[in-house]
């Protein structure tokens, strides 16, 4: 068996709920924290923000069967799989995952491995999973070594700030989930009225959900080390379960220093962190608790039970970014001990939407009662045609 052909087009995917909202618009809701605050004068919002569609890749085997990953970024990332790595995998043996990831690093090399490579990576790589599962008729988690659980626990994360964050807290409670993230609105540059803004939206939180219920807190990419040892002293009485995506991803040294001056409290990031070598720092330094690659960027399911293996190896954590919105994180989850949760992002859904209607990808199990379990279609399981493709094709 040889690949035939690979391909990537941009795509547009937006859920079709049909329950309307059961409560009214924040028109005060405004955006999380950002690393481009300081120059919020400038580029008020998200206008800074990139504009590219997601990506859609599909690798065909010569007796036609396919597989089907998706990444972000398609600008780049299109021209990356269609012009470098099409005619790099062609001909190869698809069920040679290993050797098609390190050839694809490798390649890549000369213009850098990381960030929209490594999306690139990824769309390919769970493609090839997903063809391989196909070919074998076995869900990916079977190829992955089994199941090591009887279900994945999820937490749910206010990443969409439509509604009030109360309106979504007492949804996700509602839906049974037992964990709950949410996100900073406020860094360094808002002063101290803003951190106390900070902790105002984490207390109200805390007393909404309980104290039985985990909370943690996001604070993407946007704080520095100082920022954010006043961030973790003044939330303390609030007991979170972690500080999460507090740095840059590319300053190690802060990351270090960070981890010197808060010895007490839970570390977690690496969502934009690309490849397995920073994981391996990080592990080997004692950066963090809590390791969160993105199985669609991070270089795919290769590159993301290599991680694995590097927490396991270091006694931490893995949790992947986003992983229970897609069968690719499930499955990886589903498979992996050191996989201990999994996030549920995307704005879950609105309240009183359910969770079944927010549904990106056809195929992709619901989140019930706070826990979720892949299917056991041979692949990712995905329910998509190639005619469901070309209709979200940009």
């Amino acid at each position: 068996m040889k690949i035939r052909s690979v391909r990537a087009v941009p795509v547009h995917l937006a859920p079709n709920p049909t329950t309307p909202p059961r409560v009214a618009k924040d028109p005060d809701g405004g955006h999380f924290v950002s690393p481009m605050d300081r120059y919020a004068y400038d580029k008020p919002g998200r206008t800074w923000s990139e504009r590219w569609p997601r990506t859609a890749c599909v690798v065909t085997a010569d007796d036609g069967t396919w597989g089907l990953g998706f990444t972000h970024m398609a600008g780049p990332v299109c021209a990356i799989i269609n012009d470098h790595f099409a005619q790099l995998l062609a001909g190869q043996n698809p069920m040679a995952t290993e050797k098609l990831w390190d050839m694809m690093r490798r390649s890549a090399a000369p213009y850098g491995a990381i960030g929209v490579a490594s999306y690139a990576i990824s769309a390919v790589d769970n493609a090839l999973w997903d063809l391989k599962g196909k070919l074998l008729g076995l869900p990916v988690y079977e190829l992955l070594g089994g199941p090591v659980k009887e279900r994945i626990f999820c937490y749910a994360s206010n990443t969409m700030l439509d509604y009030k964050t109360s309106d979504y807290l007492e949804w996700y409670l509602e839906l049974g989930f037992k964990a709950v993230k949410v996100f900073l609105r406020h860094g360094p540059d808002a002063g101290l009225a803003g951190l106390n803004k900070n902790v105002e939206l984490v207390a109200q939180a805390r007393e909404q959900v309980g104290p039985d219920i985990e909370l943690a807190v996001d604070s993407w990419l946007s704080l520095n080390v100082e920022y954010a040892v006043r961030v973790v002293e003044a939330l303390k009485p609030y007991r979170i379960k972690w500080l999460e995506d507090y740095l840059l991803p590319e300053d190690m040294e802060s990351y270090a220093n960070l981890r010197s001056r808060v010895p007490g409290q839970t570390l977690a990031t690496g969502e934009h962190w690309y490849t397995i070598h920073p994981f391996a720092e990080a592990a080997g330094r004692g950066l963090v608790d809590i390791m969160q690659p993105d199985i669609q960027w991070v270089g795919g399911v290769t590159a993301s039970v290599r991680i694995c293996h590097i927490a396991e190896a270091h006694g931490l954590t893995v949790i992947g970014h986003g992983g229970m919105n897609y069968p690719y994180g499930q499955h990886l989850a589903y498979a992996m001990p050191v996989i201990a949760w999994g996030e549920r992002s995307e704005g879950v859904s609105p309240p009183g939407v359910p969770l079944e209607e927010m549904t990106l990808l056809p195929g992709t199990p619901p989140v019930q009662d706070g826990y979720v379990r892949p299917s056991d279609a041979p692949g990712f399981g995905l329910e998509i045609t190639m005619d469901w493709l070309e209709e979200c094709a940009v």
